[in-house]
């Protein structure tokens, strides 16, 4: 993997893309199959986020890729309530357990797990990679092809409206993760918000949600997200 790396840091950045995308349909298919909820996926999530944290270790490079503590002052972050706001988005129509427990377990730990890998890869990889020559294409890139990731839903059965808007509302997210990294060098923040927020869905009321309830959830999370964005550009250290 190094000399892959030392040759060309976006090519890298690609070919984990491309590795964690097959790896993580492979799985839920497997599981799909198996017919219990992420029983593949959690231990091939597990395996592929130890590889990258133990690899970065290894190359003394946790520092560059955010996996180390935050810089900046939490007061002129609003001590991150935005980002407690957005992780709670899964729960505002409710609370059940949709699983048993023991898929429960492997759901959250893979959801944990994901949260890791897609904030290094996209947000630590892929950024850091464009970074180097525009940071203003670096930025945009990172955020479209985060929340574009998302149309691989429609493969797992999700409909085509609700995909889309997870789609908008995670390029959303997508810059506003990038920003914060950007800014407090750290990815940390955006690690444990986007594992809570991939956690908590397993826990998601099944109710029944309009399309226009669904609309008004996705505006609410770009407006936030968006706002806490500009605000970080403008005002954070």
């Amino acid at each position: 993997m190094k000399k892959i790396y030392d040759k060309n840091e976006l090519h890298f950045a690609l070919i984990w893309i491309g590795l964690y995308v097959v790896l993580m349909s492979v799985g839920d298919s497997i599981s799909g199959i198996i017919g219990a909820a992420k029983i593949a996926t959690a231990p091939i999530c597990l395996v592929l986020a130890l590889i990258i944290y133990f690899w970065l270790s290894k190359n003394k490079l946790k520092e560059k890729y955010g996996l180390c503590p935050f810089r900046a002052s939490a007061g002129q972050y609003f001590y991150f309530v935005p980002l407690v706001l957005l992780a709670t988005t899964n729960l505002w129509s409710g609370f059940q357990l949709n699983l048993t427990f023991y898929e429960t377990v492997l759901y959250v730990m893979s959801m944990l797990c994901v949260g890791f890998l897609e904030e290094v890869i996209f947000r630590g990889f892929l950024f850091k990679a464009i970074c180097k020559t525009n940071v203003k294409q670096a930025v945009v890139i990172s955020s479209i092809t985060f929340g574009v990731g998302h149309i691989v839903n429609l493969l797992n059965g999700r409909d085509i409206p609700e995909t889309l808007l997870q789609v908008c509302y995670a390029v959303a997210i997508g810059f506003l993760f990038t920003i914060i990294f950007y800014k407090g060098k750290s990815l940390w923040p955006c690690i444990i918000t986007h594992g809570v927020i991939n956690s908590l869905s397993v826990f998601a009321s099944g109710n029944e949600i309009t399309i226009y309830e669904q609309m008004a959830g996705c505006i609410f999370v770009c407006i936030v997200s968006t706002g806490y964005a500009l605000y970080l550009l403008k005002k954070a250290a």
